[in-house]
């Protein structure tokens, strides 16, 4: 198994997992719009200020857009995170 974050990740979608990424991007699917997934899945985070790294991106099947009014851009990620987690668990 490996153990580097990309590796690891590059690993679990060639076993045929559906990797998610809660990143702001032009083909984001919004939070609202999401089935919910059947398992394995991974959820990838990024950084609060500088999301998910790009060479990270480019291994996603897709991303999650997760709508907030008011000047911010981002959420916390552990909030993030379990609104992500409801919904691809379908309880949202």
């Amino acid at each position: 198994m490996d153990r580097r974050p990309l590796g690891w990740l590059a690993g679990q979608r060639e076993r045929g997992d559906r990797i998610l990424g809660v990143e702001l991007a032009d083909e984001a699917v919004r939070l609202a719009g999401l089935a919910p997934a059947p398992p394995p899945a991974v959820t990838v985070l990024g950084h609060e200020q500088h999301g998910i790294p790009p060479e990270a991106l480019d291994l996603l099947d897709e991303c999650l857009e997760i709508p907030m009014v008011g000047p911010g851009s981002s959420l916390n990620t552990a909030v993030a995170c379990s609104l992500a987690s409801h919904k691809l668990a379908g309880r949202l």
